[in-house]
Protein backbone atom coordinates (compact mmCIF):
# COMPACT_ATOMS: atom_id res chain seq x y z
CA UNK A 1 0.00 0.00 0.00
CA UNK A 2 1.36 3.39 -1.21
CA UNK A 3 1.80 6.22 1.41
CA UNK A 4 2.34 9.62 0.82
CA UNK A 5 4.92 12.53 2.60
CA UNK A 6 3.68 15.89 2.30
CA UNK A 7 0.94 14.97 -0.51
CA UNK A 8 3.69 13.18 -2.38
CA UNK A 9 2.79 9.53 -3.41
CA UNK A 10 5.53 7.16 -2.08
CA UNK A 11 6.72 3.53 -3.06
CA UNK A 12 6.20 0.35 -1.11
CA UNK A 13 9.54 0.42 0.43
CA UNK A 14 9.09 3.35 2.50
CA UNK A 15 11.57 5.33 3.68
CA UNK A 16 13.43 7.48 1.06
CA UNK A 17 17.19 6.21 1.49
CA UNK A 18 18.53 7.84 -1.67
CA UNK A 19 18.31 10.61 -4.23
CA UNK A 20 18.68 9.67 -8.41
CA UNK A 21 19.44 13.37 -9.80
CA UNK A 22 19.62 14.31 -13.41
CA UNK A 23 21.60 16.79 -14.24
CA UNK A 24 21.23 19.47 -17.10
CA UNK A 25 17.65 21.20 -16.42
CA UNK A 26 17.59 19.32 -12.88
CA UNK A 27 20.60 20.67 -10.90
CA UNK A 28 21.13 23.48 -13.66
CA UNK A 29 19.01 26.71 -14.77
CA UNK A 30 17.82 27.44 -18.03
CA UNK A 31 20.96 28.35 -18.90
CA UNK A 32 22.62 25.18 -18.18
CA UNK A 33 24.74 26.56 -15.10
CA UNK A 34 24.99 24.87 -11.57
CA UNK A 35 22.20 26.20 -9.30
CA UNK A 36 24.00 27.56 -5.84
CA UNK A 37 20.86 27.00 -3.61
CA UNK A 38 20.50 23.11 -5.66
CA UNK A 39 24.03 22.61 -4.80
CA UNK A 40 23.86 23.57 -1.22
CA UNK A 41 20.45 21.09 -0.82
CA UNK A 42 22.71 18.44 -2.75
CA UNK A 43 25.60 18.96 0.18
CA UNK A 44 23.02 18.84 2.67
CA UNK A 45 21.79 15.40 1.93
CA UNK A 46 25.31 14.20 1.94
CA UNK A 47 26.19 15.30 4.95
CA UNK A 48 22.79 13.66 6.50
CA UNK A 49 24.03 10.30 4.82
CA UNK A 50 21.48 10.41 1.73
CA UNK A 51 23.71 9.57 -1.61
CA UNK A 52 23.22 11.33 -4.49
CA UNK A 53 23.66 9.09 -7.50
CA UNK A 54 23.85 11.62 -10.68
CA UNK A 55 22.04 9.76 -13.73
CA UNK A 56 22.90 12.20 -16.67
CA UNK A 57 23.16 12.02 -20.50
CA UNK A 58 26.59 13.95 -20.28
CA UNK A 59 29.94 12.33 -20.93
CA UNK A 60 31.96 10.78 -17.55
CA UNK A 61 34.50 13.13 -17.27
CA UNK A 62 31.98 15.75 -16.70
CA UNK A 63 29.76 13.70 -14.40
CA UNK A 64 33.18 12.83 -12.31
CA UNK A 65 34.20 16.22 -12.06
CA UNK A 66 30.86 17.36 -10.28
CA UNK A 67 30.70 14.17 -8.36
CA UNK A 68 34.12 15.25 -7.09
CA UNK A 69 33.59 18.65 -6.37
CA UNK A 70 30.35 18.32 -4.36
CA UNK A 71 31.66 15.26 -2.71
CA UNK A 72 29.10 13.01 -3.44
CA UNK A 73 29.04 9.15 -2.79
CA UNK A 74 26.11 7.28 -4.92
CA UNK A 75 27.28 5.73 -8.25
CA UNK A 76 27.37 7.82 -11.70
CA UNK A 77 25.16 6.74 -14.46
CA UNK A 78 26.44 8.24 -17.58
CA UNK A 79 26.15 8.51 -20.92
CA UNK A 80 22.76 7.29 -20.43
CA UNK A 81 23.00 4.40 -19.07
CA UNK A 82 25.91 3.31 -21.52
CA UNK A 83 28.60 3.61 -18.44
CA UNK A 84 28.09 3.16 -14.46
CA UNK A 85 31.52 3.98 -12.29
CA UNK A 86 31.48 3.47 -8.33
CA UNK A 87 34.26 3.95 -5.81
CA UNK A 88 34.18 0.59 -3.93
CA UNK A 89 36.86 0.58 -1.47
CA UNK A 90 38.91 3.35 -2.68
CA UNK A 91 38.73 2.22 -6.17
CA UNK A 92 37.51 3.91 -9.30
CA UNK A 93 35.40 1.23 -11.13
CA UNK A 94 33.68 1.87 -14.26
CA UNK A 95 31.77 -0.62 -16.33
CA UNK A 96 30.51 -0.32 -19.88
CA UNK A 97 27.60 -1.56 -20.91
CA UNK A 98 27.08 -0.99 -24.61
CA UNK A 99 28.94 -0.87 -27.99
CA UNK A 100 29.22 2.70 -29.93
CA UNK A 101 29.58 0.50 -32.70
CA UNK A 102 25.92 0.36 -33.13
CA UNK A 103 25.86 3.75 -32.36
CA UNK A 104 28.32 5.06 -34.94
CA UNK A 105 26.24 2.71 -37.39
CA UNK A 106 23.40 4.49 -36.84
CA UNK A 107 25.07 7.71 -37.37
CA UNK A 108 26.29 6.63 -40.79
CA UNK A 109 22.58 5.76 -41.88
CA UNK A 110 21.38 9.00 -41.15
CA UNK A 111 24.02 10.83 -42.75
CA UNK A 112 23.28 8.62 -45.91
CA UNK A 113 19.60 8.94 -45.60
CA UNK A 114 20.67 13.19 -45.60
CA UNK A 115 19.57 13.65 -42.43
CA UNK A 116 22.00 16.41 -40.87
CA UNK A 117 23.95 15.20 -38.06
CA UNK A 118 25.87 17.01 -35.73
CA UNK A 119 27.84 15.29 -33.09
CA UNK A 120 28.11 17.73 -29.95
CA UNK A 121 31.75 18.58 -28.82
CA UNK A 122 31.40 16.19 -25.56
CA UNK A 123 31.41 13.23 -27.99
CA UNK A 124 35.30 13.38 -28.67
CA UNK A 125 34.70 12.16 -24.74
CA UNK A 126 31.76 9.76 -25.13
CA UNK A 127 32.11 5.91 -25.01
CA UNK A 128 28.80 3.98 -25.46
CA UNK A 129 27.08 6.27 -27.88
CA UNK A 130 26.79 9.02 -30.02
CA UNK A 131 24.59 12.51 -29.17
CA UNK A 132 23.74 14.58 -32.08
CA UNK A 133 22.66 18.40 -32.45
CA UNK A 134 18.95 18.52 -32.04
CA UNK A 135 18.88 20.04 -35.64
CA UNK A 136 16.47 17.64 -36.76
CA UNK A 137 13.18 16.15 -35.53
CA UNK A 138 13.40 13.00 -33.44
CA UNK A 139 10.68 11.99 -35.30
CA UNK A 140 12.68 12.22 -38.85
CA UNK A 141 15.92 10.63 -37.67
CA UNK A 142 13.83 7.74 -36.21
CA UNK A 143 12.01 7.05 -39.05
CA UNK A 144 15.55 7.19 -40.73
CA UNK A 145 16.76 4.81 -38.31
CA UNK A 146 14.04 2.51 -38.77
CA UNK A 147 14.94 -1.14 -39.12
CA UNK A 148 17.95 -0.67 -36.92
CA UNK A 149 18.31 -2.67 -33.08
CA UNK A 150 18.95 0.99 -31.16
CA UNK A 151 17.49 3.44 -28.68
CA UNK A 152 16.76 7.11 -29.72
CA UNK A 153 16.17 9.43 -26.86
CA UNK A 154 16.06 13.02 -26.86
CA UNK A 155 17.02 14.73 -23.56
CA UNK A 156 15.86 18.66 -24.25
CA UNK A 157 19.44 19.66 -25.23
CA UNK A 158 20.98 16.46 -27.67
CA UNK A 159 19.31 13.05 -29.41
CA UNK A 160 21.26 10.32 -28.00
CA UNK A 161 21.92 6.82 -30.66
CA UNK A 162 22.78 4.23 -27.73
CA UNK A 163 22.99 0.49 -28.03
CA UNK A 164 19.35 -1.21 -27.02
CA UNK A 165 21.29 -2.09 -23.98
CA UNK A 166 21.48 1.71 -22.87
CA UNK A 167 18.92 3.74 -21.12
CA UNK A 168 19.10 5.50 -17.61
CA UNK A 169 16.81 2.77 -16.11
CA UNK A 170 18.67 -0.45 -17.23
CA UNK A 171 21.96 1.16 -15.78
CA UNK A 172 20.33 2.20 -12.47
CA UNK A 173 18.76 -1.66 -12.33
CA UNK A 174 22.20 -2.97 -11.78
CA UNK A 175 24.27 -0.13 -10.22
CA UNK A 176 21.62 0.38 -7.06
CA UNK A 177 21.97 -3.72 -5.64
CA UNK A 178 25.62 -3.13 -5.90
CA UNK A 179 24.99 -0.11 -3.59
CA UNK A 180 22.97 -1.81 -1.21
CA UNK A 181 19.59 0.35 -2.99
CA UNK A 182 16.56 -0.43 -4.48
CA UNK A 183 14.90 1.88 -6.78
CA UNK A 184 11.72 1.79 -4.31
CA UNK A 185 13.77 3.58 -1.80
CA UNK A 186 15.34 5.96 -4.20
CA UNK A 187 13.42 9.27 -5.10
CA UNK A 188 14.13 10.09 -8.75
CA UNK A 189 14.43 13.68 -10.19
CA UNK A 190 14.51 14.47 -14.39
CA UNK A 191 13.11 16.47 -16.95
CA UNK A 192 13.93 14.85 -20.16
CA UNK A 193 11.90 11.76 -21.80
CA UNK A 194 15.26 10.43 -21.48
CA UNK A 195 14.04 9.98 -17.45
CA UNK A 196 10.70 8.96 -17.98
CA UNK A 197 11.73 5.16 -17.87
CA UNK A 198 13.23 5.93 -14.00
CA UNK A 199 10.88 8.35 -12.94
CA UNK A 200 8.19 5.69 -13.85
CA UNK A 201 10.16 2.93 -11.77
CA UNK A 202 11.41 4.72 -8.61
CA UNK A 203 9.58 4.58 -5.60
CA UNK A 204 8.81 8.64 -5.70
CA UNK A 205 9.83 10.90 -8.64
CA UNK A 206 9.32 14.31 -9.42
CA UNK A 207 9.65 16.62 -12.61
CA UNK A 208 9.22 20.04 -13.19
CA UNK A 209 6.89 22.63 -15.12
CA UNK A 210 10.64 23.33 -17.38
CA UNK A 211 10.55 19.24 -18.08
CA UNK A 212 9.13 17.28 -20.97
CA UNK A 213 5.42 16.23 -21.55
CA UNK A 214 6.99 12.62 -21.21
CA UNK A 215 8.86 13.30 -17.94
CA UNK A 216 5.96 15.34 -16.39
CA UNK A 217 3.59 12.09 -17.15
CA UNK A 218 5.57 9.64 -15.58
CA UNK A 219 6.68 11.81 -12.36
CA UNK A 220 4.58 11.39 -9.16
CA UNK A 221 5.26 14.97 -8.29
CA UNK A 222 5.46 17.73 -10.58
CA UNK A 223 6.88 21.45 -8.39
CA UNK A 224 5.27 24.79 -9.34
CA UNK A 225 9.30 25.92 -10.01
CA UNK A 226 11.18 25.05 -12.69
CA UNK A 227 14.72 23.65 -13.10
CA UNK A 228 17.01 23.93 -10.40
CA UNK A 229 14.65 25.58 -8.48
CA UNK A 230 11.57 22.53 -8.61
CA UNK A 231 14.59 20.30 -7.44
CA UNK A 232 14.77 22.07 -4.56
CA UNK A 233 11.29 22.26 -3.89
CA UNK A 234 11.23 18.56 -4.84
CA UNK A 235 13.42 17.56 -2.13
CA UNK A 236 11.63 19.78 0.68
CA UNK A 237 8.33 18.47 -0.48
CA UNK A 238 8.87 14.51 -0.35
CA UNK A 239 10.23 15.40 3.41
CA UNK A 240 14.14 14.68 3.01
CA UNK A 241 15.12 18.16 4.14
CA UNK A 242 13.02 20.73 6.10
CA UNK A 243 13.00 24.22 4.25
CA UNK A 244 15.18 26.05 5.26
CA UNK A 245 18.42 23.55 6.82
CA UNK A 246 20.05 23.34 3.03
CA UNK A 247 20.68 27.18 3.39
CA UNK A 248 22.31 27.41 6.99
CA UNK A 249 24.56 24.26 5.54
CA UNK A 250 25.23 26.24 2.39
CA UNK A 251 26.35 28.98 4.18
CA UNK A 252 28.54 27.23 6.77
CA UNK A 253 30.33 25.37 4.14
CA UNK A 254 30.76 28.73 2.34
CA UNK A 255 32.38 30.16 5.56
Amino acid sequence: MSRSVAGVPRGPAGRIRAVIADVDGTLTDRSRRLDPEAIDVVRALEDRGVPIILATGNVLPIALALYRSLGLSGPIIAENGGLVYSRIDGVDRVRRRCDRKIALRALRRLRSEGVMATPLFTDRWRETEVAIEPTASLRRIRAALRGLDLLVESTGYAIHLMDPRGGKLAALSEALPEAGLSLAECVALGDGDNDASMLRAAGTSVSFPSGSPRARRAARLVTRRGYAAGFVEGIIRVGLLPSAEHRTVGRNARG
